[in-house]
């Protein structure tokens, strides 16, 4: 009999690579969104008609009783969230009812359905903020810097209490920036492949970015969805890194999304002084050796095929809207 899967966020980047991920294991997977009439977009057309979306909101508590009750899984996966760290700043009680509230609504609702379902919550690096100490594992202090990150780290912490206090199978994956053509054109990592893509396609004149120095650790998120979904199947339940444990900078992504296209980046680069957070993180970089022991989990996409394959799909992507 085929296992079952919620997945809230499935809309997202995150959520459409790991329902694909599921569908091809042979699971039925379901989906969790806020306005299922609108359904996933264009680009995820052929996904949608493989699932069971569900309307619901991590903010009402009912809504997620009734799509638990709908689906009925073995395993929920919690990827919903206000995710980008600077509209955390404008959104900060919207990333406090999302990214910490939700986590609490959707474990007690799991608990009160006695669906006894296997649950990953999506954590971040951001946790970490500025505790210092580089590589980051997880026994590393969680200092948040932004709504964004406090609100992270508030589930992350609930996450183990629930595991301790209710007996529930519940993981959370800390994962640090992961890519891929899905990724919204407001993370820095598509402005780059995306502006690298217009620039050599004659469609824009210059690239305008923030903090060159900034450093993160990048890999590639549909094998960042592999490790989510390996730790419900582990023996016990644990809270693991998950990163490529290099880090580079925004300049060498520019560096290498311009190689890509053939063109020096520096006649186009502009620097955008607004653009640059001041709470950004001192050194993200991930240990995720606990994660390759225990889950025989690791990053196989480096850095410059990372960036080779969103700046490709961002030129074919391109070439076919503009004609």
């Amino acid at each position: 009999m085929a296992r079952t899967a919620l997945i809230t966020g499935v809309t997202g980047q995150d959520g459409s690579y790991l329902a694909e991920l599921l569908l091809e294991k042979g699971y039925e997977v379901h989906g969790v969104v806020r306005h299922p009439e609108r359904g996933l977009g264009e680009d995820l057309a052929d996904l949608e008609q493989r699932l069971v979306l569900h309307r619901g909101d991590l903010r009402d508590g009912a809504s997620l009783s009734e799509a638990l009750r709908q689906a009925q899984p073995d395993e929920v996966y919690n990827l919903a969230a206000v995710s980008r760290v600077p509209l955390s700043w404008e959104r900060a009680v919207d990333s406090a009812e999302c990214n910490a509230l939700g986590v609490v609504r959707l474990l007690d609702e799991i608990v009160a359905s006695g669906c006894e379902a296997r649950f990953f919550q999506a954590s971040s690096s951001e946790i970490f903020g500025g505790s210092g100490g580089v590589p980051q594992d997880e026994s590393t202090p969680l200092a948040p810097r932004s709504p964004y990150g406090a609100a992270k780290a508030y589930g992350h912490l609930l996450v183990d209490a629930y595991r301790r206090r209710r007996d529930l199978f519940a993981c959370s994956g800390i994962l640090y920036n992961h890519e891929s053509p899905r990724r919204p054109e407001s993370f820095v990592s598509r402005r780059v492949t995306a502006g690298a893509a217009a620039i050599k396609l004659g469609l824009a004149d210059d690239l305008q970015l923030g903090n060159l120095e900034a450093r993160r650790d990048w890999g590639y998120a549909p094998e960042y969805m592999e490790a989510a979904w390996a730790m419900l199947q582990a023996e016990e339940p644990d809270d693991f890194v998950i990163g490529s444990g290099r880090a580079h900078s925004v300049a060498e992504l520019v560096e290498a999304a311009f190689a890509e296209v053939g063109l020096d980046a520096g006649p186009y680069l502009r620097r955008d002084p607004v653009a640059a957070r001041p709470d950004d993180l001192d050194y993200p970089l991930a240990d995720p050796g606990k994660a390759k022991e225990r889950l025989g989990w690791e990053a196989r996409t480096g850095f410059e095929d990372l960036v080779r394959i969103m700046v490709r799909s961002d030129l074919e992507r391109l070439t076919r809207t503009s004609v």
